[in-house]
């Protein structure tokens, strides 16, 4: 198969048949064999009808239903998990992403050689102090941080080889930083291109200003991830070092003070130097503490499956 296209949604119910036409329309003419697999985010509308409609006229089409919203990174890890094509290709169900980009996508898979291609709407039909302004500075921290140099993160139309989407572990909010988690799993060939982006035609934005929040946090996280995920005490037993090594400078500086310098001076305790000595020592023995904490967990984690699939359409 050549290409799976994997579109995670919620409550869509008025795009689903124009997209699913449009792509259609699209493979038929380009002669690729494919997939269209919808992963139903716990919609409250008529969503998975539609689906379940267009599975019975189309065999390419697939579905799976959560039992209830889990987000779209578990939308898109089920998607992922479920995919035949050689290519991978996501995007949005708001009908925003373009399906006549798929074939060039496809093309810088299969041809150019990359691993993962990210689509970058260089003009935007969002509101601006709400998603574009915000956008911006989310993609400038995100390739400070990351070292990825991409224009826009979050475009939900890109394109994967095959065994990008099968390597990567998407969970959490992570789906805007799918380049990020390929790039560490080690697909460092990622390129971009320049998408057409259109103004949203039915129902309104399921996303929110609070989203560039979690964003942010979820940098963090990835970056401390990405560099101490697997290695948790090189950072917190630095940082235990580091706070014991004061600690215990103030105490030894104290102890020589009291016995050779001022030896009828005011009591130990009644320095500020002690509780500062005594504060960054039992600071430094928690840093320890969380180091060996993390090693344990990683050590004996098992993983657990992180949504419940209410139904599925069409999957042999």
């Amino acid at each position: 198969m050549n290409i799976s296209v994997v579109i995670p949604l919620l409550n869509e119910e008025e795009s689903l048949t124009e997209l699913h036409d449009w792509i259609a329309r699209v493979m038929q003419s380009n002669r690729f064999s494919y997939e269209i697999i919808f992963i139903d985010d716990g919609s409250t509308d008529g969503s998975w009808k539609i689906i379940s409609e267009l599975s019975l006229k189309d065999h390419n089409v697939k579905g799976i239903r959560f039992l209830r919203n889990f987000g779209k990174s578990q939308a898109l890890h089920a998607g992922f998990e479920k995919a035949q094509g050689d290519v991978v290709i996501t995007m949005d169900a708001d009908l925003q992403d373009n399906p006549d980009e798929i074939p060039e996508l496809y093309k810088m898979i299969t041809s150019d050689g990359f691993d993962l291609v990210s689509g970058w709407k260089k003009k935007r039909y969002d509101a601006v102090i709400k998603k574009n302004l915000p956008s911006k500075l989310f993609n400038w921290a995100a390739r400070k941080t990351s070292g990825v140099k991409l224009h826009d993160f979050n475009c939900g139309l890109k394109s994967y080889r095959k065994a990008v989407v099968k390597h990567i572990d998407v969970n959490g909010e992570m789906h805007r930083y799918i380049p990020v988690l390929a790039k560490n799993a080690g697909f460092s060939n990622i390129g971009e291109k320049v998408v057409k982006h259109q103004a949203r035609k039915y129902g309104e934005t399921k996303f929110g200003i609070d989203r560039f929040i979690h964003g942010f946090l979820d940098l963090i996280t990835i970056w401390f991830l990405s560099r101490f995920g697997k290695r948790p005490m090189h950072l917190f037993g630095a940082l235990g070092v580091i706070m014991l090594f004061i600690g215990f400078g103030f105490a030894l500086y104290l102890g020589v003070d009291k016995l050779f310098i001022h030896t009828k001076g005011r009591l130990i305790t009644q320095r500020p130097e002690f509780y500062i000595a005594l504060i960054t020592m039992v600071i430094g023995t928690q840093f320890f503490v969380a180091g060996f904490l993390g090693e344990l967990i990683l050590r004996n984690r098992t993983d657990k499956r992180r949504y419940l699939i209410k139904n599925e359409l069409n999957f042999s």
